[in-house]
């Protein structure tokens, strides 16, 4: 099991920005680079959805709704992956998951909370 921990939740007004954190605390160094992690969310009655991916040295990737507002990064020293979300929407609001790609059967974690709202 890779643990995950998600963190930089909050609310935010429209228009907004909030970066968020996923570490691996317990992950060594070169294993923490062998992982493509992702930023997923979820809303109540929907699926999980791939919001954005980054490998160790490649290019990242993002689905299209989010594309030229969110980016995704790592600092592989620190095991830490970041979302940088900005121009944030309502329908952004979501609980955010980080994990790694695919995720087949590992953990997910509590995920942190993010709600766009005037």
């Amino acid at each position: 099991q890779v643990q995950l921990v998600e963190s930089g939740g909050g609310m935010v007004q429209p228009g907004g920005s909030l970066r968020l954190s996923c570490k691996a605390p317990r992950l060594i160094f070169s294993t923490f680079t062998s992982y493509v992690i992702g930023w997923y969310r979820q809303t109540p009655g929907k699926q999980r959805e791939l919001v954005a991916s980054i490998p160790y040295g490649g290019n990242p990737d993002y689905v299209d709704s989010v594309k030229g507002r969110f980016t995704i990064s790592r600092d592989n020293s620190r095991k830490t992956v970041y979302l940088q979300m900005s121009s944030l929407k309502p329908e952004d609001t979501a609980v955010y998951y980080c994990n790694i790609i695919p995720p087949g059967t590992n953990s997910w974690g509590q995920g942190t909370q993010v709600t766009v709202s005037s």
